[in-house]
């Protein structure tokens, strides 16, 4: 199976949001759709590609901005994200919109799912992976290749770990979270993280600072 995955950086907090489909087919995954879905509907359309699912790994507003465009243009397509954020989707104090004075709010979940779940949209089966302490129910979502790939929210970054200061953080989750559910997999396993550029699992493993000391 070959996946075509291309980025789109919402502004203002330079989020990844991934288009991903099966190269010869039209129907693609859209995960983590930013703040500026105008972008994602634009490259959506150049791709001639239809949206089957809308993959939240949680639920603050960067990474929710875009769900509302996305399910009025595809309402067909259903909103997922862990059983644990699902509030976040409706409720702008939790999802930490308001407090910076401008209020996002997402379509509620059509599904929500859990650790170990696999789902299967596009053709492209995903691990659910629980991993909080960035926020209280993040999951990742894990597609098992040649290489495996994860789609990490904000987990894990090139040189860099997620926040752990917001409501519900926890940096002694995180490092767990890192430490059990991602390393744990093999060193070739591509990152693509919610902010900033792709690593790999054994890359972070040898020179991450957070995780290395």
């Amino acid at each position: 199976m070959t996946l075509q995955i291309h980025t789109i950086v919402s502004q203002p907090f330079e989020e990844n949001t991934y288009i991903v489909w099966r190269e010869g087919r039209t129907e693609a995954l859209v995960i983590d759709p930013g703040l500026e879905p105008n972008l994602i509907l634009d490259c959506l359309a150049e791709h001639r590609l239809t949206p089957v699912a809308i993959l939240n790994t949680h639920g603050h507003a960067d990474h929710i901005g875009g769900n509302t465009a996305l399910k009025e243009a595809f309402p067909q397509a259903p909103i997922v994200i862990g059983e644990h954020e699902a509030i976040m989707l409706t409720d702008p104090w939790v999802n930490l919109s308001a407090v910076f004075g401008s209020p996002v709010v997402s379509p509620p979940a059509d599904r929500t799912v859990t650790a170990g779940e696999t789902i299967d949209y596009a053709g492209i089966p995903l691990e659910v992976r629980f991993t909080p302490g960035h926020s209280p129910g993040h999951i990742v979502f894990v597609h098992r290749a040649q290489p495996t790939l994860i789609f990490g929210g904000d987990v894990l970054f090139r040189g860099s770990i997620g926040r752990y200061d917001f409501p519900g953080g926890s940096l002694a989750m995180l490092l767990t979270s890192i430490r059990e559910q991602l390393f744990s997999l093999p060193d070739d396993s591509m990152v693509y993280p919610g902010h900033g550029p792709v690593t790999t699992i054994g890359h972070e493993r040898r020179t991450n600072p957070f995780l290395t000391r």
